[in-house]
């Protein structure tokens, strides 16, 4: 695709390789990667377990600032220190414009986000400004999971924001990820730009994005109907007794 992506808050990701080659620079698509052009909207990471589209995703957030765990540049938590080197070597294109605001939101551990933001809310209660009235009123922990996702993108997330999405669609049902995918064109119209690594077809067909497949061979950029998120669920879905009969011998 060729891109005029210069109204982009982050034009291209690149990375700088190090002499000695560990993880994650052993990762095919990390190794291949030299530069990234990013959509100025929507931006997909996606591909099978351990190809990498999480650690580069982390990568990003890190290197710009936000909490390893996820959650917002002003959320400094390190629950576990278990995120790799990748930041270390990452370096951006921006563009003329910077966001407002951004969020960092990655599903495994949205939990010690959660937990995070109740003991500030605690803490900054007696000032009379609730933190947790910016995430719809409530612990989130009084939602269940895709609820308080829903909650963070909706009260949380706004316009002119650089959002990081880390497998949102963890929690959601089908209906709430058409929810979420509602939602993010809102915030795009709104001048809002997206990263998201995912495996969910429902997500990432999100019109004129780009799609980036990462393989145990690199990476590539591909459309949305030549995914194996697509091709399989489709061919699934026409026929799963054949599948089944596949599978269950």
């Amino acid at each position: 695709m060729k891109l005029d992506n210069k109204s982009c808050f982050l034009r291209t990701v690149s990375i700088e390789k190090p002499d000695q080659v560990d993880f994650p620079f052993l990762l095919p698509a990390i190794r291949q990667l030299n530069e990234l052009p990013l959509h100025p909207n929507v931006t997909y990471l996606v591909g099978e377990n351990g190809t990498g589209k999480s650690t580069i995703l982390e990568g990003i957030a890190v290197a710009l600032g936000f909490n390893a765990e996820g959650g917002s540049k002003n959320l400094n938590f390190p629950t576990t220190d278990s995120h790799s080197k990748l930041y270390n070597h990452l370096r951006f294109v921006r563009g003329h414009k910077s966001p407002k605001t951004g969020y960092f939101l990655r599903a495994e551990s949205f939990y010690n986000v959660a937990s995070h933001i109740d003991y500030l809310d605690e803490e900054s209660a007696g000032l009379g400004k609730p933190i947790i009235s910016s995430y719809g009123g409530g612990s989130l922990h009084q939602k269940s999971h895709g609820e308080g996702f829903l909650s963070l993108l909706v009260h949380r997330f706004g316009g002119n924001g650089l959002y990081l999405l880390d497998e949102p669609e963890a929690a959601l049902s089908p209906a709430r990820q058409l929810t979420v995918l509602a939602r993010i064109h809102e915030l795009v119209q709104q001048g809002s730009q997206f990263i998201i690594a995912t495996h969910s077809p429902i997500l990432m067909s999100y019109p004129d994005a780009i799609i980036y497949n990462l393989t145990d061979n690199g990476y590539n950029e591909v459309s949305y109907q030549e995914t194996e998120h697509f091709t399989l669920t489709k061919e699934f879905l026409e026929s799963p007794e054949r599948f089944l009969r596949h599978l269950l011998g």
